[in-house]
């Protein structure tokens, strides 16, 4: 089972309050990149795989689709899109993307954001996501980047001319990682990039798009602290069809 860290109190606390938490999608600073991604939704039937607050589950219906799902393991982060959703077209149901099942060539579009590095059987979770999008239908997901799961030794991040750098250690080392963000003990699962891609290629999917994103020029000139972002990408972003 998915280790349901967003019902611990300290960590949902902290996730709270993080911008993309408050403002919803236009905190994330990903969110334009990944917008750019999606297909059109008018008529469509939508699944979001850990859907959080359900910021993604009522933009989809504003933008066109006729049914959307939103799943997730959390009681805290069902409770909370539930309160923030009044529409009998949304429906939302408590799901660990472990044990995923979902009815065959039923959906459209399937779409997880930042919730694919928690899942240690991702092979599985693609191939119940491949059978349950109609021919055609579309797979777009954003996960932590491979650079951020892998593991970095505390050594070696140093300062060069006012510039960090991120050594990454243990990169092609795959499994389990655990680490102290919000909390103490959050588990992700470190994969990399080529064992993300592979993945979808063997379950039969098709990628149409790959980025390891950055903020752009206009998104540091309106944030400066962005910047930072530029030393290393911190999401991964794909699309893909079936």
């Amino acid at each position: 089972m998915t280790q349901n860290i967003y019902d611990n109190a300290e960590f949902f606390a902290g996730y709270s309050l993080l911008g993309r938490s408050v403002e919803g999608l236009d905190g994330a600073a990903e969110w334009p990149a990944l917008r750019a991604l999606l297909p059109d939704l008018h008529g469509q039937s939508v699944v979001d795989l850990g859907c959080g607050f359900g910021w993604f589950c009522r933009w989809a219906r504003e933008n066109g689709a006729a049914q959307v799902l939103g799943l997730d393991v959390s009681d805290n982060m069902l409770a909370r899109a539930r309160t923030d959703t009044a529409d009998a077209a949304i429906s939302y149901a408590q799901a660990d993307l472990e044990r995923l099942d979902l009815p065959e060539a039923s959906f459209d579009l399937a779409y997880s954001s930042l919730a694919l590095h928690y899942v240690e059987h991702l092979a599985e979770l693609f191939g119940v996501v491949h059978r349950a999008l109609k021919p055609g239908g579309a797979l777009v997901f954003s996960a932590e980047h491979p650079i951020y799961t892998a593991p970095t030794h505390p050594g070696w991040s140093s300062d060069m001319g006012g510039q960090k750098t991120w050594p990454v250690d243990g990169y092609l080392v795959e499994g389990p990682r655990s680490t102290d963000w919000l909390a103490k003990g959050v588990i992700k699962q470190h994969r990399t990039i080529g064992t993300y891609l592979n993945l979808l290629l063997r379950q039969g999917f098709s990628l149409t798009h790959v980025e390891e994103w950055g903020p752009t020029d206009a998104q540091i000139a309106a944030r400066p602290a962005l910047a930072d972002e530029r030393q290393r990408p911190p999401f991964l972003l794909v699309a893909a069809r079936r």
